[in-house]
C-alpha cells in the first residue's frame, strides 16, 4: 500500500473483505494492472536445506521435535546438493531459489554455511531468499553481504490468534527479526496461513500488521494450511475457496507493488481456484513437486494450466 497515505483500520480492510465477490475481484485485478504485467507469473523453488529437529512447536508444521509425524530429520545440505538443485530450479524455469533451514535460531557458523550457499546460488543468475529462524544481530548483514535478495519470516496470523498455533516464540519475536532484516537492506517476504481455525478478523489483522511495517514487504506469500498426520492442526477444516479468493485481493489491494504468492495448499487446489486467485493479483508460485514437507502442483501441471490461462513466467 502507499505508506504516504493513512495506514488502514481494521474495520476498514474488513469492509473491502466484505465487499461483493464481483467487486472485489475487479477492484484488486484494476490495481494489479497498474504495477504489473496482468498475464505474468513469478516463479520460484523452495528447497530445504535442512530438514526436521526443529525445536519450535508451531501446529501445523510435520518438523517440530513436539510433534509425532513420519518426518526423517536430515541433516544441512552440503554446497554440491545445493549446487544441484540451483541447477535443476534454473533449468525449470524459476527465477528465484528460496532454501529454509528448520532451525529456531541460526548459529553464526550456520550463518557462513549459507552464506556460502547463497553465492552458488547467485553464480546460476538465480535471485536468493532464505527462511532460517529468527535472527541474532549482526547474522543480517551477513547474509546481505553475501548477497542475498529475500528473506523470509511469516507472521502466519493475527497477534490475537497466534497463541493458538506457536508457543515457543512471540509475535514480537517475529516482528523484531523482519526489522533486523530490513535494517540490513534485505527484502522481506512476509504472509501467513489460513485455514488453522482463524477468522475473517484474524486474516484481516495478520494483513494490516503487515501494512503497518515501516516498509511494506516486497513478497507475500499466502499459504492454505495443509493438515499433516501427527500435528495438532492435523484435523483442522479446511479454508473455504472463495475466502481464500477473498484474502489475496484484499492482500494485493493493501499491497499494490508487492508480489502476492500463492504457497502451500496449492496441490490441493483445483486449477479454476488458482485461475480466481491470479485473477484476485496472486503473482508468485513455487515450481516443482515439493516445498518445504510437503507436495505441490507439478511443474508440467503448472505449465499446462499457464498455457490453458495464457500466463507466462514474469522476465524479472
Amino acid at each position: 500500500m502507499n505508506h504516504s497515505a493513512a495506514l488502514p483500520t481494521l474495520d476498514a480492510i474488513l469492509e473491502i473483505y466484505a465487499s461483493p465477490f464481483n467487486d472485489l475481484i475487479y477492484e484488486a485485478q484494476q490495481v494489479h494492472r497498474l504495477h504489473f504485467d496482468p498475464n505474468a507469473i513469478q516463479c520460484s523453488t523452495l528447497l530445504s536445506i535442512k530438514t526436521g529437529g526443529c525445536p519450535e512447536d508451531c501446529g501445523y508444521c510435520s518438523q517440530s521435535v513436539h510433534h509425532q509425524t513420519a518426518l526423517q530429520a536430515e541433516p544441512l545440505m552440503d554446497l554440491e546438493q545445493v549446487r544441484a538443485a540451483a541447477r535443476e530450479a534454473k533449468a525449470n524455469g524459476a527465477q528465484r531459489l528460496c532454501m529454509g533451514a528448520a532451525w529456531r535460531s541460526p548459529h553464526d557458523r550456520d550463518i557462513e554455511k549459507v552464506a556460502a550457499m547463497i553465492g552458488v546460488v547467485k553464480e546460476y543468475g538465480l535471485e536468493s531468499c532464505v527462511t532460517l529462524g529468527m535472527l541474532k544481530p549482526g547474522q543480517a548483514e551477513r547474509l546481505q553481504h553475501a548477497g542475498l535478495d529475500y528473506y523470509n519470516h511469516n507472521l502466519d496470523t493475527s497477534p490475537e490468534f497466534y497463541g493458538e498455533v506457536i508457543h515457543t516464540r512471540s509475535y514480537q519475536d517475529r516482528l523484531d527479526t523482519l526489522e533486523a532484516v530490513r535494517d540490513a537492506g534485505i527484502r522481506i517476504c512476509s504472509g501467513g496461513i489460513l485455514g488453522m481455525g482463524e477468522s475473517r478478523r484474524d486474516r484481516a489483522r495478520m494483513l494490516q500488521v503487515l501494512a503497518q511495517l515501516p516498509q511494506a514487504p516486497e513478497s507475500i506469500p499466502i499459504n492454505a494450511l495443509v493438515p499433516i498426520p501427527g500435528t495438532p492442526l492435523e484435523a483442522a477444516e479446511p479454508i473455504d475457496g472463495f475466502e481464500f479468493v477473498r484474502t489475496v485481493a484484499v492482500a494485493r489491494i493493501l499491497f499494490p507493488k508487492a508480489y502476492v504468492r500463492l504457497s502451500a495448499g496449492r496441490e490441493a487446489m483445483s486449477d479454476e481456484l488458482q485461475a480466481l486467485a491470479f485473477l484476485a493479483g496472486a503473482n508468485s508460485i513455487f515450481l516443482g513437486d515439493r516445498l518445504l514437507t510437503t507436495g505441490n502442483a507439478s511443474t508440467g501441471h503448472d505449465q499446462a494450466l499457464f498455457n490453458r490461462l495464457g500466463l507466462h513466467r514474469s522476465a524479472d
